[in-house]
């Protein structure tokens, strides 16, 4: 019977081992998840080269990771993307949750979920479950939430099942922070990857990261038309005010259709790898890695630079809990909150441009 294999990370300021647990087994996909934000810290698939690869960004060590590490990887929570002013309503009365983005409340607040060590409920060789128990007034936000993720391995798929409970109403909206190079970290920017999204419509925003509005913009005639393969750089080096405003793409896609469906393809050409990204999520923020500056250091040596890598995170759309037209994000107690990732490893063929 094969055995699960934990080793540790490092430790938590308080003396707790943050552990590194390993699904998934050669030649197949394998993940390395970190009790630590419940967080991806390394995934390895093999290329259509032959040749296998750590695909996804990772940081050194437990304090980079504390610092501020750009959320690599992480679960984010309680609220993905941003919420104006950290105010929202609800139920009759007005909210008032931590901010430290620009004024505004992103991915949960300045201590999100993301940094917090989770308990681990289970853990076999093709999955680990792993819970975090948010209490009452954490960064603001109302009741507790019991949040659970489970992360399982089968063959060139890794499912990724996000779960939530709370015994008041609160607004929930999970994610995976996880950021994509299927050339490998620390082999340059994403610029010749090439992106697909099945979206006709995307959600502008001022320079803050807020939407303009409740409507949503076609993406015909615009550089956020990914309807069909295009090289990121394409993309991400436009004029478009949209694309210079916050330097590349920061954006959420209006998802067509609901259930599970595939929401996006990337591919990278040089190396012939492909990753399909399936969703229930309504909306996929596309993030290129436009802050990464060279100052945080990287899992595998050298550091992360302006577009290292490429998040494609499923979620609701941004500040929701202020869009009464939007999907709501309101999880009331009785109810549970459910976000199903699936990431669908393959080979391009030759010559995929």
């Amino acid at each position: 019977m094969t055995s699960v294999s934990t080793s540790v990370l490092g430790r938590m300021p308080d003396g707790r081992p943050v552990h590194v647990l390993r699904i998934g087994s050669e030649p197949d996909v394998v993940v390395e998840v970190l009790d630590l934000g419940a967080t991806v810290h390394r995934l390895g698939a093999v290329g259509g080269d032959g040749v296998r690869r750590d695909v996804v960004l990772g940081l050194p060590d437990v304090a980079e990771r504390l610092a501020g590490g750009g959320y690599v990887g992480g679960t984010i929570g309680r609220y993905a993307n941003r919420i104006a002013h950290g105010r929202f309503p609800l139920d009759g009365r007005e909210v008032q949750v931590e901010v430290h983005d620009r004024g505004n409340s992103l991915h949960g607040g300045p201590d999100g979920f993301d940094v917090r060590l989770w308990d681990v409920r289970t853990h076999t060789p093709d999955e680990v479950v792993l819970e975090l128990v948010s209490p009452d007034g954490d960064q603001g936000f109302p009741g507790t939430v019991t949040a659970v993720v489970r992360y399982r391995v089968a063959g060139d798929v890794v499912s990724v099942t996000m779960e939530a409970t709370t015994d008041a109403p609160t607004p929930v909206n999970l994610t995976n922070h996880a950021y994509f190079n299927l050339a490998g970290e620390g082999s340059g920017p994403v610029d010749d990857h090439v992106l697909q999204v099945e979206a006709d419509l995307f959600t502008p925003i001022d320079g803050t990261g807020l939407p303009l509005g409740t409507d949503h913009a076609p993406v015909e005639d615009t550089p956020f038309d990914l309807r069909r393969p295009t090289r990121l750089g394409e993309a991400t080096e436009s004029a478009h005010p949209q694309v210079a405003a916050v330097d590349g793409l920061d954006h959420n896609f209006v998802l067509r259709g609901s259930g599970l469906r595939r929401a996006a393809v990337l591919e990278e050409p040089a190396v012939r790898s492909r990753l399909e990204v399936w969703t229930d999520q309504p909306g996929l923020q596309v993030y290129t890695g436009n802050a990464f500056d060279g100052e945080k250091r990287a899992r595998g040596g050298g550091r992360h630079h302006r577009r290292a890598g490429v998040a494609l995170e499923p979620q609701l759309f941004p500040d929701s809990p202020n869009r009464d037209a939007w999907p709501s994000p309101v999880l009331r107690p009785g109810d549970t909150y459910r976000s199903v990732l699936e990431w669908r490893w393959g080979r391009a063929a030759p010559g995929t441009r």
